[in-house]
């Protein structure tokens, strides 16, 4: 591996005490009280990009959150590159469960804890400090043009993305994509994610009696919706935890043994695993591998479930209404349009007498596959190389970046999923964290995509 550049070393402490105060704007964009500083995030990137090099800055306004865009230029002749990401984080509820304040960053264990540090604001930042080494690093230079889209909106589901791209594709013209939003298997495996998960999810609630009612009175003589409502969900699997929803798997790509074999071959420690997240036994649908239910089959959860009283103490009810959030993750050939309408039409289906359903699809994605033959995943597989001294392991990932598949069917551009995050990051969860290693590592490698692109078209 090369020794790390010389300014990427002198100027690390800088580039993470930057990170960090970026890291303090708590730009949650699912909550209308942060919209303030979601905005001052918006301001922080656009001012941070200019200084690094960038040029034709601007805060693109849409109907919700601002997409913060610039450009570098290396000149008429040299291939162009779009670099998204995203400046808007995930609520950092519960807060109690943090070991730190989730907007107080603090380094322990060479590991950056904040809400968003891995997703994706620290991922962001490594293109834009990359972007900074590149110009001052002993003038080697961009040979590359860049166009940088980093959006406020990601976490509810870019509901202005695609508006503002089908507006703009002559400003957006590129020949690839370049997003750091995704992981890698290990700080010693390096990896690059090539297919991933679509998304559908809704938001169920299920209606009794017109009021809340004394359970010792109304008690055996009404259907409570509480527990209708565990009754329809548990429902959706069966005991090999398969999922119910009728026609749910007729357009899922089965992959042949061969393939099954290649995914096997990655390092993969199921103990490890299962330890890493505190359970004693890994589980799910029966007849596949951990890896292969987490990145090539379809899955259905339970994100959230609310209802009857939670306070302290007993308060004998039976609630009048019942509410859960259900997502479910698709693979390729499946479709969100498709996947809803199923969804919808057979919880409906299944409710029990004496209460009523109502179904509210919020946002959802389309899967797919990027392409591992193309110049561009040959110029991020070299550069990976270079940096971390082997060759990536190409992965299929089981999150959802839905804008992948907007942006080939309304740019016709495939894009390269260069992330270096850890499973073991807890993103969108409590204690999220980046390493340091990883955030140093992106900037050394990026420049060195953006060297091996332009010397191949």
């Amino acid at each position: 591996m090369p020794d790390q550049p010389a300014y990427l070393a002198d100027h690390q402490t800088r580039f993470l005490e930057e990170l960090m105060d970026w890291l303090r704007i708590p730009s949650v964009s699912a909550d209308p009280k942060f919209h303030g500083d979601v905005l001052r995030a918006a301001d922080f990137l656009k001012s941070r990009l200019e200084e690094a090099g960038a040029v034709n800055l601007e805060l693109c306004q849409t109907a919700g959150n601002p997409i913060v865009y610039g450009e570098y230029h290396a000149g008429p002749d040299a291939p162009t590159v779009l670099v998204y990401g995203h400046y808007d984080v995930q609520p950092a509820d519960p807060y109690e469960l943090w070991t730190s304040p989730p907007f107080e960053p603090v380094i322990k264990d060479e590991k950056i804890y904040a809400r968003g540090a891995c997703d994706d604001k620290g991922q962001v930042y490594m293109h834009v400090k990359a972007l900074e080494t590149m110009l001052r690093d002993g003038g080697a230079g961009v040979p590359c043009n860049i166009k940088f889209l980093f959006e406020g909106e990601e976490e509810v589901g870019s509901v202005n993305l695609e508006t503002f791209v089908k507006a703009n594709k002559e400003k957006l013209k590129a020949d690839v994509i370049l997003i750091s939003d995704t992981g890698m298997l290990a700080n010693d495996v390096p990896s690059i994610e090539v297919g991933l998960r679509g998304l559908s999810y809704h938001e169920v609630e299920v209606t009794g009696p017109n009021r809340d009612l004394h359970s010792g009175i109304y008690g055996g003589a009404v259907m409570n919706p509480i527990n209708a409502l565990c009754t329809m969900i548990a429902s959706l699997h069966d005991e090999n935890r398969h999922i119910t929803i009728p026609a749910f798997y007729d357009n899922v790509e089965e992959l042949s043994k061969e393939e099954r074999a290649e995914m096997a071959l990655a390092p993969f420690s199921n103990e490890e695993f299962e330890r890493s997240i505190g359970l004693p036994t890994a589980a799910g649908e029966a007849g596949f591998s951990t890896m292969e239910r987490t990145s090539i089959r379809p899955t259905l959860d339970v994100n959230g479930i609310w209802g009857g009283y939670t306070g302290e103490g007993a308060k004998t009810v039976i609630a009048s209404k019942a509410y859960a959030k259900i997502s479910m993750r698709l693979v390729p050939h499946q479709t969100s349009e498709e996947i809803s309408a199923l969804f919808q039409a057979h919880f409906i289906s299944i409710a029990p007498a004496g209460v009523t359903v109502t179904v509210k699809p919020h946002h959802g994605g389309e899967p797919v596959v990027t392409p591992t033959n193309s110049v561009a995943y040959k110029a991020a597989a070299d550069a990976m190389e270079t940096t971390f001294g082997k060759r990536p392991v190409p992965t299929r990932g089981g999150g959802s970046i839905p804008i992948v598949a907007m942006f080939k069917s309304e740019l016709g551009l495939d894009t390269v999923l260069l992330g270096f995050g850890l499973d073991s990051d807890a993103i969108h969860s409590p204690n999220e964290h980046y390493g340091v290693f990883n955030f140093m590592k992106g900037i050394e490698t990026i420049p060195h995509f953006y060297r091996n692109y332009a010397a191949a078209v």
